[in-house]
């Protein structure tokens, strides 16, 4: 038996980061990157390194970029913890598990450290392997919090739902993370709309391994906990704009949805301190008439353009940056 899974990339496309407090997203798959899991039955458990898990460098340079682009861990202990909080879900659940082997091995092709949820990617990848493998069915709408609690609860990386849900539904969704909901199921609402439904979108991404994210700078979630005024603002006003795009799309306006993207970034921006790198890379976009705004924490942008003429702009302006322009692939 030989199993392959694939969980692909994503860009939020409007609501972050209201999503980590109880707020309301829209995000969008790119199937352009994915990271794909492998599981063949064997002897024994076995956990394969990919290159991002070696430790032997030609050099202090190659092991300092190494640590830039994939940080200190990898990603076998994504696998490791995903294992771990599969057996324990089945366990807590009364579902059986044959007692054969298996040998589990990834590689992924997400840009790494520029806000497009790979570990979240490998994490989910692996959970779809465990289920065919085992037999194990797992409501949709259910997976999404167990892959973050491997984030959460088993690695103690800090993370929201809407990466986990996007990866686990696909397509285009719209989450509404209702407080009282999620604090009693452990799940928001999600509402899957139709792709066709988007407006012309682009992705553009740094490949500059040094820029990364901003949002290790910003004590928001501190901020917001004390009930400060201005964060606390903020999320109601992100939550806002995620349902006036969700209207506008289904009401067949999405042509009309730009203003409110940059709305959500000139937000963030002020009450995050965010690097230069990623500040010009949103006003290079906007120069070439484009709308922009995170797709995540920073590193890469998403944002609506009019015709072809203007996302040719858009990559003669943004490339020379060392910054990536692609039109995602969401079905």
């Amino acid at each position: 038996m030989l199993i392959r899974t694939t969980a692909y990339a994503r860009a939020g496309l409007v609501g972050n980061p209201s999503d980590g407090y109880f707020g309301k997203t829209i995000s969008f798959i790119i199937r352009n990157f994915g990271a794909e899991v492998t599981l063949f039955e064997s002897p024994e458990l076995t956990i394969e390194p990919n290159e991002r898990d070696h430790s032997v460098f030609g050099s202090i340079e190659a092991l300092a970029r190494d640590v830039r682009q994939h940080g200190y861990y990898g990603g076998i202990r994504l696998l490791k913890a995903s294992v771990k909080r599969f057996y324990e879900y089945c366990s807590k659940h009364q579902i059986p598990l044959h007692g054969r082997n298996f040998t589990l091995r990834y590689r992924s092709n997400i840009p790494p450290q520029v806000g497009m949820a790979g570990s979240s990617a490998i994490i989910t990848a692996c959970w779809r392997a465990l289920m065919q493998f085992y037999s194990v069915e797992i409501p949709k709408h259910v997976l999404p919090s167990l892959v973050l609690s491997v984030e959460n609860d088993e690695l103690g990386i800090p993370a929201g739902l809407q990466d986990r849900v996007i990866q686990a539904y696909e397509g285009v969704v719209f989450m509404d993370f209702n407080r009282a909901q999620v604090e009693k199921l452990g799940y928001g609402i999600y509402e899957e709309l139709d792709p066709a439904l988007l407006p012309n979108v682009y992705v553009a991404y740094t490949t500059k391994l040094s820029e990364g994210t901003e949002v290790f700078h910003n004590d928001i979630r501190g901020r917001w906990s004390r009930g400060e005024r201005d964060v606390v603002s903020a999320m109601y006003q992100w939550a806002n704009l995620a349902q006036r795009v969700r209207d506008m799309l289904l009401a067949g306006r999405g042509t009309e949805i730009g203003p409110l993207l940059n709305e959500n970034f000139d937000l963030r921006r002020r009450l995050y301190k965010i690097s230069q790198g990623n500040l010009q890379m949103v006003e290079t976009a906007r120069d070439c008439g484009a709308s922009a705004k995170f797709t995540g924490s920073g590193g890469a942008i998403v944002g609506t353009y009019e015709d072809e003429a203007m996302f040719d702009r858009l990559k003669a302006a943004l490339e020379p940056q060392q910054v990536a322009v692609i039109k995602p692939q969401i079905i």
